[in-house]
């Protein structure tokens, strides 16, 4: 549901954008110049918390980030359509579009629509979530992904460090867990044995801090 829900807004958000670029020459040059700065702000903000790691702290807050910087990559690719000739920039424009629908861009925007993550604090600048999933139809299986944060005490922002994925076919992952060892410079994620599933066996991942 949420995914078809996303697919929706995205796909409402992509007809606006068009829209947009057909009555460009009617939007105020102050509202054209607002739209402009604000979408290239939103991209490059994305692009520098992918890059380094970092995030906010707040999961809405994020996805808002991504949005606008979906937001913001639509809107320079329609406006490139106003270049000449414009059939050979639309024919381009339809091809640099279809990457938004990608995984990796698709699924990060479906937070907006989501409950935040359980997230536990490991140590003083430690924490991990736990983010459940669910997969229907025909194979149905679940999990839950574990992520590690670094996160200063007193700033609302936190750095990726490692990650790992449990299935419920495996392990319990609902009771999986993450674990430091400062010393080692060592996560210890642990995803006990499903008490439902038999001969199912603990699993334990050791991964480098990185």
């Amino acid at each position: 549901m949420r995914v078809l829900l996303t697919a929706v807004v995205l796909a409402s958000l992509l007809l606006a954008i068009i829209l947009l670029r057909v009555f460009w020459a009617r939007v105020p040059a102050k509202a054209r110049s607002f739209l402009i700065y604000t979408g290239l702000a939103m991209m490059f903000l994305h692009i520098a918390f992918t890059l380094s790691k970092w995030s906010t702290t707040s999961y809405r807050l994020n996805a808002i980030i991504n949005w606008g910087a979906v937001a913001g990559y639509m809107l320079a690719i329609a406006l490139f359509t106003l270049l000449r000739p414009r059939w050979l920039t639309t024919i381009s424009a339809v091809i640099l579009i279809l990457p938004v629908f990608a995984t990796n861009i698709f699924l990060p925007l479906l937070d907006l629509t989501s409950d935040s993550p359980r997230v536990t604090r490991i140590d003083r600048h430690y924490t991990y979530s736990q983010t459940f999933w669910d997969i229907s139809g025909e194979n149905q299986n679940s999990g839950v992904d574990l992520v590690v944060f670094y996160q200063p005490r007193f700033l609302p922002l936190r750095r990726k460090v490692q990650r790992a994925t449990f299935n419920d076919m495996k392990c319990d992952a609902s009771a999986s867990s993450a674990s430091l060892d400062r010393d080692s410079k060592i996560i210890h994620f642990h995803c006990p044995a499903s008490p439902s599933k038999a001969g199912s066996a603990p699993i334990d991942l050791l991964l480098p801090l990185q």
